[in-house]
């Protein structure tokens, strides 16, 4: 018998939809690097979703890889970015920054998130020091939306990162790799169109919310990033067979599916944490999106494991693990179910 499947949001293939339309047009003829009709049409689906009309729309096929790359055309040789220090760039994504030539500037989080006072005092702290000539000039904050613990930036958190951001003329940059769940939180005060608002460049995540793979990459302001269809080139992020990523976003786009695709993901994540609650495991944190952070005996780990693939997070102390419950667009209330009757039988 397979194990329950809870290690991450991007378990399963992708939503039925994609898959029939990409068998759908497979013969149908079309241009390269995203110039195709398929592209076009995801574009205009995502500039009509964000309110933003004028907006550049890239398909990078990573979330890493767009980071790497936004990061990198963002940034001059003497800058990093500033970053929470649970922050994808900074956590899990093997230093590929650093290997662009760019430094993450870490700051403390809260909940995985940073605030305005944060980076203002980073700002000042830079403009003060005698040295500056000789240490990485904050260039550009990084945020995720939700973030890695899944915790949310509220629309008054965000409002006023952009207002400093924009005071001290820093690009904000927001990873959205997991969106689609933000936006089907019922806590969730953030739309798109407040994303294309209130920052530079954002990207829609599809990896982790129901596409096979790809991330659309949204710069509210066209010309943000001179010449970044040739950057994407550089860094070997751009799809000769683009049609692959624009049929998918044009389906996650079509009907508002994105705006509803993460429901299932959050409905599940819910009774898990009931479940855990009603059965008194501790939460390392209550996030209100699809990834479930607990605090586990290590004597229950073992035979937790055989029957659930879930994440380690890492050690709470020395009879405690850290592990973590993703749930996504595919989750099935069965193996929800069994998760949670899991969970009360081992707790008895």
């Amino acid at each position: 018998m397979s194990r329950l499947p809870f290690t991450s949001d991007y378990m399963q293939g992708a939503h039925p939809n994609i898959l029939a339309r990409l068998i759908e047009t497979n013969m149908t003829a079309a241009p390269g690097y995203g110039e195709d009709e398929f592209c076009l049409s995801a574009k205009e689906m995502i500039r009509t979703a964000c309110a933003c009309p004028d907006a550049e729309i890239h398909f990078l096929t990573g979330g890493t890889q767009a980071n790497a790359t936004v990061i990198d055309a963002v940034l001059a040789s003497y800058q990093g970015v500033l970053a929470s220090e649970s922050g994808h760039i900074n956590v899990h994504e093997a230093g590929a920054i650093e290997l662009g030539g760019h430094k993450v500037l870490a700051l403390p989080e809260h909940l995985g998130k940073i605030t305005a006072g944060q980076v203002r005092d980073a700002v000042h702290a830079y403009e003060t020091d005698p040295s500056r000539d000789h240490i990485i000039m904050p260039g550009m904050v990084y945020i995720s939306q939700p973030t890695e613990y899944g915790s949310l930036y509220s629309l008054d958190e965000l409002t006023a990162l952009s207002e400093v951001c924009r005071e001290k003329r820093l690009p904000l940059y927001v990873d959205g790799a997991r969106l689609a769940y933000a936006l089907a939180a019922p806590e969730n005060d953030v739309t798109l169109a407040d994303l294309a608002r209130l920052t530079d460049i954002f990207y829609i995540g599809g990896t982790k919310c129901g596409a096979l793979l790809g991330e659309a990459v949204v710069i509210p302001k066209a010309g943000t990033i001179p010449h970044f269809f040739t950057i994407i080139k550089q860094h070997g992020a751009l799809l000769a067979k683009g049609r692959l990523l624009g049929i998918q976003f044009s389906e996650l786009f079509r009907d508002d599916l994105y705006l509803t695709i993460g429901n299932t993901a959050i409905r599940s994540a819910r009774k898990i944490r009931e479940a855990l609650k009603a059965n008194g495991y501790r939460l390392f944190i209550d996030s209100p999106t699809n990834q479930t952070f607990v605090i586990m005996p290590n004597k229950l780990l073992p035979v937790l494991a055989e029957k659930v693939a879930f994440d380690d997070w890492g050690p709470a102390d020395a009879d405690h693990t850290v592990i973590r419950f993703a749930t996504c667009w595919a989750t099935t209330d069965e193996n929800t179910e069994a998760l949670c009757k899991l969970l009360a039988d081992l707790h008895a």
